[in-house]
């Protein structure tokens, strides 16, 4: 049987080679801007110094060192340097863990109601308001920067759970192929791993007859079968890993 169903999705990608340089026509120049990243990928591929030159001009802040499986500890460092410095747009630089980790810190960053972890991640859709954000994507894998949900874990604890909101969607999402050439191999073949697993995780747990949503999960799945030996064997292709992001 076909369930009754709403669908939107508002993330607007901007995509192609040299797009990071359209980040100043999607930011207001008003904005006090924060750019969240994880490790020293960014600094290596030449993908910091691009969003740096683009953001020229701009009352930025940065917040280094969101882990894969980014943790609840961590990322409540970001939310006190975000309230304290007064950010008012987050840009998420990375892959995946970068951009659940900044989900995390929209919504905190205004939260005034009691504890973050307990209303925000345990109890979804507790918070009435998030800080905008925007992401530049450098690794293909979770489509994290096309949806409103994410991961986090917590390190005391040792949980991991699952959070989202319709607040939560990027405003826009770059997706610049060439900021994926620098990859290790085994970076590749994780997210391509990690792509492919997503959409199997949905096309074979629930049948539910819809025969275009089928399709569109088999075009993704042939799509990954297709491009990866080509990507793993040669990762500066152009139009392949363009195919794949």
């Amino acid at each position: 049987m076909i369930s009754n169903f709403s669908f939107r999705n508002p993330v607007k990608i901007i995509f192609g080679e040299g797009s990071i340089a359209q980040l100043p026509k999607n930011i207001s120049t008003n904005a006090k801007v924060m750019i969240t990243y994880g490790g020293c990928s960014i600094f290596k591929n030449g993908v910091y110094n691009q969003v740096k030159e683009a953001l020229v001009g701009y009352k930025m802040v940065e917040f280094g060192g969101i882990e894969p499986n980014p943790t609840y500890e961590t990322l409540m460092k970001a939310v006190a340097i975000g309230r304290n410095e007064g950010v008012d747009f987050i840009l998420a630089v990375g892959g995946g863990s970068v951009l659940d980790g900044t989900k995390f810190i929209s919504a905190a960053i205004p939260f005034e109601r009691g504890n973050e972890w307990e209303n925000i991640v345990m109890s979804r859709n507790k918070f009435q308001t998030a800080t905008p954000f925007g992401a530049v994507l450098t690794l293909p894998a979770t489509g994290s920067e096309m949806n409103s949900g994410g991961v986090i874990s917590r390190a005391a604890t040792k949980e991991k759970h699952g959070m989202g909101s319709p607040l939560l969607y990027p405003q826009f999402s770059v997706l610049d192929p060439t900021t994926t050439y620098s990859l290790p191999k085994v970076q590749i073949a994780n997210g391509l791993a990690d792509a492919f697993t997503h959409v199997m995780e949905q096309y074979l747990t629930y049948s539910v007859n819809a025969l275009i949503q089928d399709r569109f999960a088999e075009g993704v799945l042939q799509t990954l079968i297709d491009v990866a030996p080509k990507v793993m064997l040669d990762s500066t292709n152009y139009e392949d890993m363009a195919n794949f992001m």
